[in-house]
């Protein structure tokens, strides 16, 4: 695998089950070659580990609490994102960002880790997006599909069925 989709969150917690309910409509909706691997990483962290190390690229889908207004798009590559905002992307087992520390210990290295993210405004419990929030998923998608162009990541749009 080349490229790794992450899709982070807790589906129980209404926006912090954005990265995962992202991962979803991009599997629903699109066909992507087999060295592309789309995972729900849910809360999970250490069972993330396998994945990761073979992973060149990872591009994360997580609802990230940086304090902007509800639905805002948040992105950018891992090394330019603050400590204290990646410490918010919680595997609830061990952050993100300790994962990634973990594997470079280990003298792991990637081509790039990219996180895309949109800021929650509601994480009680509860399923489904706020308005906010499900409004910027559209963006969000679009926002994955131009990354992944830019990695020279090829997909196509699955054909839907006859109504």
């Amino acid at each position: 695998m080349k490229t790794l989709i992450l899709g982070l969150g807790n589906i129980l917690l209404r926006d912090e089950g954005l990265g995962v309910l992202a991962l979803r409509r991009l599997l629903n909706d699109y066909d992507f070659p087999e060295e592309i691997l789309l995972l729900d990483g849910g809360t999970g962290a250490f069972y993330l580990l396998p994945y990761l190390e073979e992973a060149e690229r990872v591009l994360v889908l997580d609802a990230i609490c940086a304090g902007r207004e509800p639905g805002s798009l948040i992105e950018g590559s891992f090394k330019d994102f603050s400590l204290p905002l990646l410490e918010r992307i919680s595997l609830h087992e061990v952050s993100f960002p300790d994962l990634i520390a973990l594997l470079q210990l280990r003298g792991k290295s990637f081509q790039e880790i990219y996180i895309i993210g949109i800021e929650p405004e509601d994480l009680s419990i509860g399923e489904g997006l706020s308005p906010p929030v499900e409004r910027a998923l559209p963006l969000l998608i679009k926002r994955v599909l131009q990354k992944l162009e830019e990695w020279g990541v090829p997909y196509t749009l699955k054909a839907k069925a006859p109504k």
